[in-house]
């Protein structure tokens, strides 16, 4: 997915930004309104790719501001200033809105309409990334397919690592009944995330060094 959305012509990543965050294409059908929760920076070298929003990420406007949030980075090892580090990490979930909830209770799955419009603005320009973090199996069928499974894409992960993608799970509290059923998860996968993740940002140039623009 990041390949094929890179070597897109580059767009005015600012522009696009700006756009995405006035979007209104799914108000009539957002329970809560429209209000994209993103980060773009043209030096990002990682980038988180999500479901959705939930209601707290919406009320605050900070993607993964939610013990989602907080579980994925302790996944990454990742503390609070290194993953809001926009000119390092970029956010685009899969959704950039609220989506809503289901009627037997779970948000609702991503509008179908927002990542075939926004996702190539807003990561094609985006060439310095090099790792895609996909979380939660929307993200995954997204990017690899709808014929792509969640246990056995993150699996794969090493196959994928090579494509520079990393799937996850998605990191809510349901996925400690998950992990612990799979003991490889903890064992094999959480280090080679950390070190993947490491790796790029290491690479990046410090997480001391002078910061440029990012967007959102």
């Amino acid at each position: 997915m990041a390949r094929h959305l890179r070597a897109m012509p580059l767009d005015d990543l600012e522009r696009a930004a700006r756009d995405a965050a006035a979007c209104t294409l799914c108000a009539a059908v957002l329970p809560l309104g429209p209000r994209p929760v993103f980060r773009v920076s043209p030096t990002a070298r990682l980038l988180v790719i999500g479901q959705a929003p939930g209601t707290k990420v919406h009320l605050s406007g900070i993607p993964w501001n939610d013990p989602s949030g907080d579980r994925l980075r302790l996944w990454t090892a990742l503390d609070r200033d290194a993953f809001y580090d926009a000119a390092r990490v970029a956010i685009v979930p899969t959704g950039l809105c609220y989506p809503g909830r289901l009627p037997r209770g779970g948000d609702a799955p991503p509008r179908p309409e927002c990542a075939p419009l926004w996702h190539p603005r807003l990561i094609g320009p985006m060439r310095e990334i090099r790792l895609t973090l996909l979380v939660g199996g929307y993200a995954i069928r997204h990017a690899l397919g709808r014929q792509a499974g969640l246990e056995p894409s993150v699996r794969d992960f090493a196959g994928l690592l090579a494509r520079g993608l990393f799937p996850l799970p998605h990191p809510s509290w349901r996925t400690r009944a998950w992990a612990a059923q799979r003991p490889w998860f903890e064992a094999e996968v959480i280090p080679a995330l950390r070190e993947a993740v490491r790796g790029v940002l290491e690479k990046a140039g410090g997480m001391n060094s002078p910061r440029p623009p990012s967007f959102f």
